[in-house]
């Protein structure tokens, strides 16, 4: 489905597009609807959720840098339903510390997918390795002690 909305700036640093009650009802898929959506032809999974009174569609930092927008535009948006299975990709020394510490690996298979890539960003968005180190390290302790967060 096709909408033009603007990428509303919402305070701080986030923005994001208000997205018309009538067309989630349209799109289907609920009231929070996981969606993949395409703005200036970079594609994104995302989810569509109610804040307030309206429904928003959020775009991160890296979103729009990806897409080359900013707050204030108005854009085209591709909107389809995204019923793929959401599955993250865990890189080699995450996915070594969680094989190493079998508590935290039972707490990380019961995660979301929005948690489950909050840990990997956490590691990937890591300059040097020794913070990447500390990052996965960090991460790993969260989840034995049953925290996502």
């Amino acid at each position: 489905m096709r909408l033009t909305a603007e990428l509303e700036a919402t305070g701080g640093t986030t923005t994001g597009f208000r997205i018309p009650e009538s067309f989630v009802d349209e799109l289907g898929g609920g009231r929070r609807p996981k969606v993949a959506v395409t703005v200036k032809g970079a594609t994104f999974r995302t989810s569509i959720a109610k804040m307030g009174e309206d429904f928003w569609l959020g775009l991160s930092a890296a979103r729009r840098e990806e897409a080359q927008v900013a707050a204030g535009e108005v854009l085209d948006l591709e909107i389809v339903l995204d019923t793929a299975p959401r599955e993250i990709e865990v890189p080699d020394d995450l996915a070594e510390a969680l094989a190493a510490d079998p508590e935290a690996r039972r707490f990380w298979d019961t995660l979301s997918f929005s948690k489950q890539r909050w840990h990997v960003e956490q590691a990937t968005g890591a300059k040097k390795p020794e913070t990447r180190a500390a990052r996965v390290e960090k991460s790993v302790r969260m989840l034995h002690e049953g925290r996502a967060r």
